[in-house]
């Protein structure tokens, strides 16, 4: 029963932090999912960390269709733009998650662990790119689709991080920027969550009710309380010191992750 109320406390902080800060659930769930699963028993420990990735992107998947309807609902979606890079999405996140299913758990932690610090750092130094240029092509839109579904499929993340930042240095409106990576993390999700489950289907050792390295039980639990809470977290945020409240959650991101890749070296 322990275990249950830990994914539950986890689904609440996610969706709360999510809705309040803007964060991905992800880098919240991989760490913390990781810890959680190596100290069970029947988990392998050479897997707690796939399997946490592949978890954390079918909970994304749910959050993320509700993220983009509501972006829709407000016509912040800029469809065309969805549309030309969602192809090159699904060929990156089904790479990705091929990749991450061959490597070892030990550097795809490291390389995980390193994405967090980056992305604190953008956190706390509020980094934000000027537009400087149109958006590309076709041809260019699907090459950078490819590459942010890669690198989203290897830490288990709904692009925003990545997809802000591009359509912004693009010229596009923050608001379009936002409601447009909202949706764009629905194909990345779909993606990734099918790679892990197809990567990780002939696995040996892994635990009961899994289905590759998604493990069901965690998001029975992860799913609906993360979803409760975001509404919540997005209200509390006109409330609330966002910026001191992002410094602080940059430190937990890199503790939490720190203490993961310290785990899984000894």
């Amino acid at each position: 029963m322990g275990w249950w109320l830990g994914y539950v406390a986890l689904g609440l902080f996610t969706g709360l932090s999510a809705g309040t800060l803007g964060i991905g659930g992800g880098l919240v769930m991989v760490p913390t999912l990781t810890m959680m699963f190596a100290a069970q028993a029947g988990f392998p420990a050479a897997e707690a960390l796939h399997l946490a990735l592949g978890t954390s992107m079918t909970a994304i998947l749910f959050t993320s269709l509700a993220s983009l309807l509501a972006h829709h609902r407000h016509g912040a979606v800029l469809w065309k733009v969805v549309g030309q890079i969602t192809p090159g999405i699904l060929l990156g996140t089904l790479l990705g998650t091929l990749f991450a299913a061959s490597v070892p758990a030990k550097p795809l932690a490291i390389f995980f662990t390193g994405f967090v610090c980056l992305v604190a750092l953008q956190m706390v130094l509020d980094l934000k790119p000027k537009a400087a240029r149109e958006l590309p092509g076709s041809a260019g839109v699907f090459a950078v689709g490819a590459g942010i579904g890669a690198i989203s499929a290897l830490v288990s993340i709904g692009g925003g991080s990545l997809t802000v930042p591009f359509l912004t240095w693009c010229n596009v409106r923050v608001q379009n920027a936002i409601g447009t990576s909202a949706a764009i993390g629905f194909p990345i999700a779909l993606g990734g969550s099918l790679g892990y489950l197809f990567n990780g289907w002939a696995h040996p050792g892994l635990p009961p009710w899994s289905l590759g390295y998604i493990y069901l039980p965690a998001c029975v639990w992860l799913v609906p309380t993360s979803m409760l809470m975001a509404p919540l977290g997005a209200r509390l945020a006109h409330s609330l010191p966002v910026a001191t409240l992002k410094r602080l959650f940059s430190a937990l991101l890199v503790v939490l992750a720190a203490k993961m890749l310290w785990g899984l070296f000894a």
